[in-house]
Protein backbone atom coordinates (compact mmCIF):
# COMPACT_ATOMS: atom_id res chain seq x y z
CA UNK A 1 0.00 0.00 0.00
CA UNK A 2 1.58 3.52 -0.76
CA UNK A 3 1.23 6.19 1.44
CA UNK A 4 -2.02 6.84 3.39
CA UNK A 5 -3.37 8.25 6.56
CA UNK A 6 -3.57 6.45 9.75
CA UNK A 7 -5.51 3.07 9.78
CA UNK A 8 -8.47 3.14 12.54
CA UNK A 9 -9.54 -0.09 14.25
CA UNK A 10 -13.22 1.14 15.65
CA UNK A 11 -16.23 1.62 12.37
CA UNK A 12 -17.43 5.10 13.22
CA UNK A 13 -21.31 5.35 13.64
CA UNK A 14 -23.42 6.54 11.26
CA UNK A 15 -22.48 10.21 10.43
CA UNK A 16 -25.60 12.36 10.12
CA UNK A 17 -25.37 15.66 11.12
CA UNK A 18 -21.99 14.78 13.22
CA UNK A 19 -20.00 14.95 9.50
CA UNK A 20 -20.17 18.75 9.94
CA UNK A 21 -18.16 18.10 13.08
CA UNK A 22 -16.46 15.62 11.89
CA UNK A 23 -15.42 16.63 7.97
CA UNK A 24 -12.11 18.05 6.86
CA UNK A 25 -10.01 17.21 3.98
CA UNK A 26 -7.35 14.67 5.03
CA UNK A 27 -3.92 16.29 3.50
CA UNK A 28 -1.44 15.04 1.79
CA UNK A 29 1.86 12.78 2.28
CA UNK A 30 0.70 11.54 5.83
CA UNK A 31 3.68 8.83 6.19
CA UNK A 32 2.24 7.73 9.61
CA UNK A 33 1.82 3.82 9.70
CA UNK A 34 -0.14 3.36 12.77
CA UNK A 35 -2.66 6.02 15.00
CA UNK A 36 -1.23 8.56 16.84
CA UNK A 37 -1.72 8.08 20.66
CA UNK A 38 -5.37 9.52 21.12
CA UNK A 39 -6.13 8.99 17.65
CA UNK A 40 -7.67 5.87 17.59
CA UNK A 41 -10.52 5.99 19.04
CA UNK A 42 -12.73 6.65 16.52
CA UNK A 43 -13.32 9.77 16.72
CA UNK A 44 -16.95 9.82 17.98
CA UNK A 45 -17.06 13.55 18.58
CA UNK A 46 -13.82 13.91 20.10
CA UNK A 47 -15.25 17.89 20.78
CA UNK A 48 -12.55 20.86 22.16
CA UNK A 49 -8.68 20.85 21.66
CA UNK A 50 -6.73 22.88 23.74
CA UNK A 51 -4.46 25.21 22.11
CA UNK A 52 -0.60 25.46 22.92
CA UNK A 53 -0.10 27.85 25.55
CA UNK A 54 1.74 29.65 23.04
CA UNK A 55 -0.47 30.66 20.45
CA UNK A 56 -0.99 34.56 20.48
CA UNK A 57 -3.72 35.65 22.17
CA UNK A 58 -5.36 38.13 19.82
CA UNK A 59 -7.97 40.65 19.97
CA UNK A 60 -8.48 39.34 16.78
CA UNK A 61 -7.75 43.15 15.00
CA UNK A 62 -5.75 41.49 11.96
CA UNK A 63 -4.42 45.10 10.78
CA UNK A 64 -2.73 45.39 14.76
CA UNK A 65 -1.68 41.69 14.57
CA UNK A 66 0.20 41.89 11.22
CA UNK A 67 1.77 45.61 12.13
CA UNK A 68 2.97 43.48 15.49
CA UNK A 69 4.20 40.22 13.97
CA UNK A 70 6.30 42.77 11.36
CA UNK A 71 7.86 44.64 14.27
CA UNK A 72 9.34 41.42 15.71
CA UNK A 73 10.34 40.15 12.12
CA UNK A 74 7.63 37.50 12.21
CA UNK A 75 4.61 37.02 10.19
CA UNK A 76 0.68 36.02 11.28
CA UNK A 77 -0.30 32.56 11.15
CA UNK A 78 -4.45 31.79 11.08
CA UNK A 79 -5.11 28.57 11.94
CA UNK A 80 -8.70 27.80 11.18
CA UNK A 81 -10.39 24.74 13.23
CA UNK A 82 -13.40 23.37 14.34
CA UNK A 83 -14.00 21.27 17.09
CA UNK A 84 -14.64 17.74 16.54
CA UNK A 85 -12.03 17.63 13.74
CA UNK A 86 -9.77 14.78 14.10
CA UNK A 87 -6.89 16.31 12.00
CA UNK A 88 -6.55 19.60 13.49
CA UNK A 89 -6.41 17.55 17.04
CA UNK A 90 -3.96 15.50 14.81
CA UNK A 91 -2.08 19.17 14.12
CA UNK A 92 -2.09 20.29 17.62
CA UNK A 93 -1.24 16.63 18.90
CA UNK A 94 1.69 15.67 16.58
CA UNK A 95 2.72 18.87 14.50
CA UNK A 96 3.19 21.43 17.05
CA UNK A 97 4.69 18.87 19.62
CA UNK A 98 7.30 18.46 17.21
CA UNK A 99 10.19 20.51 18.99
CA UNK A 100 11.69 21.53 15.97
CA UNK A 101 8.19 22.48 14.32
CA UNK A 102 7.65 24.19 17.61
CA UNK A 103 11.28 25.72 17.86
CA UNK A 104 10.71 27.42 13.77
CA UNK A 105 6.83 28.51 14.57
CA UNK A 106 7.41 30.48 17.76
CA UNK A 107 10.68 32.39 15.92
CA UNK A 108 9.10 32.82 12.84
CA UNK A 109 5.08 33.16 13.42
CA UNK A 110 2.15 34.61 15.21
CA UNK A 111 -0.69 31.70 15.46
CA UNK A 112 -3.88 33.21 15.54
CA UNK A 113 -6.74 30.12 16.13
CA UNK A 114 -10.11 30.99 14.32
CA UNK A 115 -12.99 28.97 14.80
CA UNK A 116 -15.17 28.21 11.89
CA UNK A 117 -17.99 28.17 13.56
CA UNK A 118 -17.10 30.70 16.08
CA UNK A 119 -18.90 34.15 17.36
CA UNK A 120 -16.44 36.19 18.12
CA UNK A 121 -15.76 39.30 16.70
CA UNK A 122 -12.67 39.97 14.13
CA UNK A 123 -11.56 42.65 12.36
CA UNK A 124 -10.52 42.25 8.93
CA UNK A 125 -7.18 44.08 6.88
CA UNK A 126 -9.77 46.36 5.88
CA UNK A 127 -11.11 47.33 8.91
CA UNK A 128 -14.88 45.36 8.46
CA UNK A 129 -16.26 43.91 11.39
CA UNK A 130 -17.42 40.37 11.43
CA UNK A 131 -17.97 37.05 12.90
CA UNK A 132 -15.50 34.55 12.89
CA UNK A 133 -17.66 32.41 10.89
CA UNK A 134 -18.53 35.19 8.68
CA UNK A 135 -14.72 36.00 8.19
CA UNK A 136 -14.12 32.06 7.18
CA UNK A 137 -16.44 32.87 4.62
CA UNK A 138 -15.16 35.80 3.46
CA UNK A 139 -11.33 34.35 3.48
CA UNK A 140 -13.23 30.83 1.32
CA UNK A 141 -12.17 28.41 4.19
CA UNK A 142 -13.60 25.34 3.13
CA UNK A 143 -11.94 22.60 4.89
CA UNK A 144 -10.32 22.10 8.60
CA UNK A 145 -7.88 22.77 9.51
CA UNK A 146 -6.71 25.63 6.93
CA UNK A 147 -3.91 27.74 7.78
CA UNK A 148 -3.01 31.31 6.31
CA UNK A 149 0.48 32.23 6.11
CA UNK A 150 0.36 36.10 5.95
CA UNK A 151 3.25 38.18 4.68
CA UNK A 152 4.41 41.33 6.34
CA UNK A 153 1.89 43.08 4.17
CA UNK A 154 -0.83 41.36 5.20
CA UNK A 155 -1.00 39.04 2.03
CA UNK A 156 -1.82 35.24 1.99
CA UNK A 157 2.17 34.04 1.52
CA UNK A 158 0.94 30.10 1.48
CA UNK A 159 -2.49 28.92 1.79
CA UNK A 160 -2.44 25.04 3.38
CA UNK A 161 -6.00 23.61 2.91
CA UNK A 162 -5.67 20.60 5.08
CA UNK A 163 -3.41 18.41 7.22
CA UNK A 164 0.05 18.64 6.10
CA UNK A 165 2.38 15.42 8.04
CA UNK A 166 5.06 16.98 9.99
CA UNK A 167 7.84 17.24 7.58
CA UNK A 168 5.51 18.84 4.89
CA UNK A 169 4.72 20.91 7.44
CA UNK A 170 8.13 22.00 8.53
CA UNK A 171 9.37 22.78 5.05
CA UNK A 172 6.14 25.17 4.49
CA UNK A 173 7.45 27.25 7.76
CA UNK A 174 11.13 27.22 5.99
CA UNK A 175 9.59 28.25 2.82
CA UNK A 176 7.36 31.69 4.71
CA UNK A 177 10.21 32.52 7.05
CA UNK A 178 12.63 33.10 4.16
CA UNK A 179 9.90 34.88 2.44
CA UNK A 180 10.60 32.28 -0.39
CA UNK A 181 7.00 32.52 -2.20
CA UNK A 182 8.36 35.68 -4.27
CA UNK A 183 11.20 33.40 -6.23
CA UNK A 184 9.19 29.87 -6.38
CA UNK A 185 6.10 28.02 -5.72
CA UNK A 186 5.91 26.10 -2.73
CA UNK A 187 5.40 22.60 -4.79
CA UNK A 188 8.88 23.71 -6.74
CA UNK A 189 10.28 24.17 -3.06
CA UNK A 190 8.89 20.87 -1.41
CA UNK A 191 10.10 19.01 -4.58
CA UNK A 192 13.66 20.12 -4.16
CA UNK A 193 13.71 19.15 -0.19
CA UNK A 194 12.22 16.11 -0.39
CA UNK A 195 12.40 13.59 -3.10
CA UNK A 196 10.15 11.02 -2.40
CA UNK A 197 9.97 7.32 -3.59
CA UNK A 198 6.85 6.51 -5.85
CA UNK A 199 6.30 4.86 -8.80
CA UNK A 200 7.99 7.62 -10.81
CA UNK A 201 4.92 6.77 -13.67
CA UNK A 202 1.71 8.72 -14.80
CA UNK A 203 -0.78 6.04 -14.26
CA UNK A 204 -2.89 5.59 -17.84
CA UNK A 205 -6.90 5.68 -17.16
CA UNK A 206 -9.22 4.83 -20.01
CA UNK A 207 -11.37 7.93 -18.40
CA UNK A 208 -8.52 10.55 -19.11
CA UNK A 209 -8.91 12.10 -22.23
CA UNK A 210 -6.35 12.02 -24.66
CA UNK A 211 -4.24 15.23 -25.52
CA UNK A 212 -3.85 17.48 -27.44
CA UNK A 213 -5.75 19.78 -24.73
CA UNK A 214 -7.92 23.06 -25.51
CA UNK A 215 -9.35 23.44 -22.62
CA UNK A 216 -11.40 26.83 -23.10
CA UNK A 217 -13.30 24.53 -25.82
CA UNK A 218 -13.35 21.77 -23.32
CA UNK A 219 -14.99 24.11 -20.29
CA UNK A 220 -18.20 24.86 -23.02
CA UNK A 221 -18.49 21.08 -23.13
CA UNK A 222 -21.91 19.77 -22.27
CA UNK A 223 -20.15 17.76 -18.76
CA UNK A 224 -18.09 20.12 -16.27
CA UNK A 225 -14.34 19.53 -17.08
CA UNK A 226 -11.88 18.00 -14.60
CA UNK A 227 -8.32 19.02 -14.65
CA UNK A 228 -6.33 16.57 -12.48
CA UNK A 229 -2.59 17.70 -12.06
CA UNK A 230 -0.21 14.78 -11.22
CA UNK A 231 3.65 14.35 -11.11
CA UNK A 232 5.25 11.33 -11.88
CA UNK A 233 6.92 11.25 -8.61
CA UNK A 234 3.68 11.06 -6.19
CA UNK A 235 2.42 8.59 -3.59
CA UNK A 236 -0.91 10.02 -2.99
CA UNK A 237 -1.39 9.91 -6.82
CA UNK A 238 -0.33 6.09 -6.95
CA UNK A 239 -2.76 5.49 -4.25
CA UNK A 240 -5.58 7.12 -5.93
CA UNK A 241 -5.30 5.37 -9.11
CA UNK A 242 -4.22 1.56 -7.21
CA UNK A 243 -7.25 2.35 -5.05
CA UNK A 244 -9.70 5.62 -4.69
CA UNK A 245 -10.17 5.96 -8.47
CA UNK A 246 -10.65 1.90 -9.08
CA UNK A 247 -13.81 2.29 -6.65
CA UNK A 248 -17.42 1.69 -8.70
CA UNK A 249 -18.71 5.01 -7.17
CA UNK A 250 -15.77 7.06 -8.06
CA UNK A 251 -15.69 5.68 -11.35
CA UNK A 252 -19.37 6.86 -11.40
CA UNK A 253 -18.51 10.65 -10.30
CA UNK A 254 -15.85 10.43 -12.63
CA UNK A 255 -18.21 9.40 -15.22
CA UNK A 256 -19.91 13.13 -14.84
CA UNK A 257 -16.65 15.07 -15.86
CA UNK A 258 -14.64 15.51 -19.20
CA UNK A 259 -11.13 14.61 -17.29
CA UNK A 260 -7.79 15.47 -18.48
CA UNK A 261 -4.40 14.96 -16.67
CA UNK A 262 -1.62 17.55 -16.57
CA UNK A 263 1.96 16.84 -15.51
CA UNK A 264 2.84 20.00 -13.28
CA UNK A 265 6.43 19.59 -14.56
CA UNK A 266 5.89 19.10 -18.32
CA UNK A 267 6.28 21.09 -21.52
CA UNK A 268 3.40 19.73 -23.02
CA UNK A 269 1.67 22.64 -25.14
CA UNK A 270 -1.94 23.12 -24.64
CA UNK A 271 -4.59 25.84 -24.34
CA UNK A 272 -5.89 27.53 -21.36
CA UNK A 273 -9.49 28.38 -20.33
CA UNK A 274 -8.67 31.69 -21.66
CA UNK A 275 -7.93 30.45 -24.91
CA UNK A 276 -4.10 31.17 -24.45
CA UNK A 277 -1.65 28.88 -25.50
CA UNK A 278 0.76 27.62 -22.74
CA UNK A 279 1.98 24.87 -21.11
CA UNK A 280 1.25 22.14 -18.17
CA UNK A 281 3.83 23.35 -16.66
CA UNK A 282 3.17 27.41 -16.77
CA UNK A 283 -0.46 26.09 -15.92
CA UNK A 284 0.17 24.75 -12.90
CA UNK A 285 2.26 27.74 -11.58
CA UNK A 286 -1.05 30.35 -13.22
CA UNK A 287 -3.70 28.28 -11.27
CA UNK A 288 -1.22 28.28 -7.85
CA UNK A 289 -0.94 24.56 -7.76
CA UNK A 290 1.02 23.62 -4.71
CA UNK A 291 0.23 20.11 -4.30
CA UNK A 292 -0.15 16.70 -6.05
CA UNK A 293 -3.18 15.51 -7.00
CA UNK A 294 -4.95 18.62 -7.14
CA UNK A 295 -8.27 18.41 -9.19
CA UNK A 296 -9.76 21.54 -10.20
CA UNK A 297 -13.18 21.30 -11.35
CA UNK A 298 -14.32 23.52 -14.12
CA UNK A 299 -18.13 24.08 -14.14
CA UNK A 300 -19.91 27.09 -16.91
CA UNK A 301 -16.22 27.96 -17.97
CA UNK A 302 -14.86 29.17 -14.62
CA UNK A 303 -13.03 27.09 -11.65
CA UNK A 304 -16.15 26.10 -9.18
CA UNK A 305 -14.36 23.81 -6.88
CA UNK A 306 -10.88 22.42 -6.02
CA UNK A 307 -9.30 19.83 -3.74
CA UNK A 308 -5.54 19.97 -3.01
CA UNK A 309 -5.39 17.19 -0.08
CA UNK A 310 -5.34 14.18 0.96
CA UNK A 311 -9.22 12.87 0.50
CA UNK A 312 -10.23 9.26 1.37
CA UNK A 313 -13.19 7.89 -0.96
CA UNK A 314 -16.25 9.40 0.52
CA UNK A 315 -14.60 13.02 0.28
CA UNK A 316 -13.14 12.73 -2.85
CA UNK A 317 -16.87 11.39 -4.44
CA UNK A 318 -18.25 13.92 -2.64
CA UNK A 319 -16.46 17.25 -4.24
CA UNK A 320 -17.06 15.43 -7.30
CA UNK A 321 -20.52 14.89 -7.16
CA UNK A 322 -20.79 18.83 -5.49
CA UNK A 323 -19.50 20.05 -8.68
CA UNK A 324 -21.26 17.58 -11.48
CA UNK A 325 -24.48 17.55 -9.76
CA UNK A 326 -24.56 21.94 -9.75
CA UNK A 327 -25.32 21.75 -6.01
CA UNK A 328 -21.85 24.28 -5.81
CA UNK A 329 -24.20 27.30 -7.41
CA UNK A 330 -27.31 26.63 -4.62
CA UNK A 331 -24.58 25.28 -1.57
CA UNK A 332 -21.27 27.58 -1.31
CA UNK A 333 -20.70 26.38 1.69
CA UNK A 334 -18.87 22.94 0.94
CA UNK A 335 -19.39 21.30 4.58
CA UNK A 336 -22.78 21.98 4.41
CA UNK A 337 -22.90 20.17 1.48
CA UNK A 338 -21.34 16.99 2.28
CA UNK A 339 -23.45 16.65 5.93
CA UNK A 340 -26.43 16.30 3.59
CA UNK A 341 -25.36 14.08 1.53
CA UNK A 342 -24.15 12.11 4.12
CA UNK A 343 -27.83 11.89 5.71
CA UNK A 344 -29.26 11.04 2.10
CA UNK A 345 -26.96 8.55 1.92
CA UNK A 346 -27.84 6.85 5.13
CA UNK A 347 -31.55 7.78 4.91
CA UNK A 348 -31.67 5.25 2.18
CA UNK A 349 -29.81 2.61 3.97
CA UNK A 350 -26.64 3.05 2.75
CA UNK A 351 -23.74 3.70 5.25
CA UNK A 352 -20.95 7.01 5.14
CA UNK A 353 -17.25 5.86 6.25
CA UNK A 354 -15.23 9.12 6.44
CA UNK A 355 -12.03 6.32 7.01
CA UNK A 356 -12.20 3.88 3.96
Amino acid sequence: MTQQNPEFTPSPPPLGRWLIALWLILAGAANAASPEPGLEAGFVNPGYEEKPEWFKNSFLDLGEDVAEARAANKRVMLYFYQDGCPYCAKLLRVNFRTRSIVDKTRKHFDVIAINMWGDREVTDLDGEALTEKRFAEKWKIMFTPTILILDPQGQVALRINGYYPPDKFEAALDYTAQGLEKKLAFAEYYAKQHPIKATGKLHEEPWILPPPYDLARLAKADKPLLILFEQEVCRTCDEYHQDIFRRPETRRQLARFNVVRLDIWSDMPLVDLQGHKTTARQLARAMNVKFTPTLVMVDGGKEAFRTEAYLRAFHLQSSLDYVASGAWRKQPNFQRYIAARADRIEAAGGHVDLWK
